[in-house]
């Protein structure tokens, strides 16, 4: 029984986690927020970007793709420092939760919107089409035909997505903003104990679980949906 009780001692010790729990709910509190801030604007972002591909001119498109793939190439985490550390040599200072979501809803607005446009490009042209000979103008044709067509086929890529923009909110420690993993190391600090941060692991997995398998279940369906 020693080895059992050296190791409930080291990663499950529960005065720790007593001791620094405030810590804890402090992070969740700020990651919660820092997901609900960027989510939103990065998928609005990229569905604009989508958009706008199919809207535009040649070179606007050029432009679209090669913002997408800038943003895409950039680690977020290389671009939060970028934000955060160099746009006050241009004079603009952002608060550190103001550079984590820009950072995030960048780097995140590239990949929906690359989700976005490969779900308008699997939507056969003569469904636009067909709604354009009903009497649809471009954008009725394009809200009401093509773009709920195009979200269905890419839902799975979407929470997919989604779910990796929530983890990626433990850059925020980066700048000294006290996110759930952030947190979870200075109660670390405090304790002298690993227990805060198997709290923040096990806090994650409960956040992430539904969403993975709220994912699961959609990727089976347009497996489904493919072999009928």
């Amino acid at each position: 029984m020693a080895p059992l009780n050296d190791f409930i001692e080291s990663f499950a010790n529960w005065d720790s986690l007593v001791q620094v729990h405030w810590l804890l709910l402090q992070g969740l509190r700020v990651t919660i927020l820092l997901a609900a801030a960027s989510l939103p604007l990065a998928m609005l972002l990229g569905l604009g970007a989508a958009l706008g591909y199919f809207a535009a001119g040649r070179w606007v498109r050029w432009g679209l793709l090669g913002l997408i793939d800038v943003f895409r190439a950039f680690p977020v985490i290389v671009l939060l420092i970028l934000i955060y550390y160099g746009l006050p040599f241009l004079g603009v200072r952002l608060s550190n939760f103001a550079a984590v979501v820009l950072a995030l809803v960048l780097n995140n607005a590239a990949y929906f919107g690359e989700i976005f446009r490969a779900g308008l490009l699997a939507v056969p042209p003569t469904q636009t089409q067909a709604a354009r000979a009903l009497g649809l103008g471009p954008w009725q044709a394009m809200r009401l035909v093509v773009l709920p067509q195009a979200v269905r086929r890419v839902v799975a890529p979407l929470a997919t997505n989604a779910m990796e923009l929530i983890k990626e909110t433990s850059i925020a420690a980066m700048v000294a903003l006290p996110e759930l993993l952030r947190s979870a190391r200075v109660g670390q600090e405090q304790t002298y104990n690993p227990t805060p941060l198997i709290a923040a692991a096990a806090i994650y997995a409960v956040l992430l679980w539904p969403l993975a398998r709220l994912t699961a279940r959609l990727e089976r369906r347009m497996l489904q949906g493919a072999a009928g």
